[in-house]
């Protein structure tokens, strides 16, 4: 199986954005992202959709375009990629955090 390419683009104290490639045989198992305080959202750009699976899925979206372009709370709500079965999934990433006001 060809490995998961994460490729960082920009990395700030509040904002990172990555371009990932996942492959044939790959899966997101359910998760949160932890913070420890403070608001965490992604807002996730699919550019290549696998041609079997790789479905993403999550209890609750802020809002979803075409299940292509998706904004949620990775820190609120698990959310999981279903095994590629066949092509290859490709997603720009931006995800940003907001700290708790002072």
């Amino acid at each position: 199986m060809k490995a998961i390419i994460n490729r960082s683009l920009f990395t700030t104290r509040h904002l990172t954005i990555n371009l990932v490639s996942y492959f044939e045989g790959h899966r997101v198992r359910s998760h949160l992202d932890m913070v420890e305080s403070g608001r965490y959202y992604k807002l996730n750009v699919i550019l290549v959709k696998a041609k079997q699976g790789g479905v993403f899925e999550t209890e609750e979206v802020i809002f979803s375009f075409f299940n292509r372009i998706i904004f949620f709370r990775p820190d609120l709500y698990e959310h999981s990629v279903s095994t590629i079965e066949e092509g290859k999934r490709v997603l720009l990433s931006f995800a940003f955090y907001l700290p708790e006001s002072q």
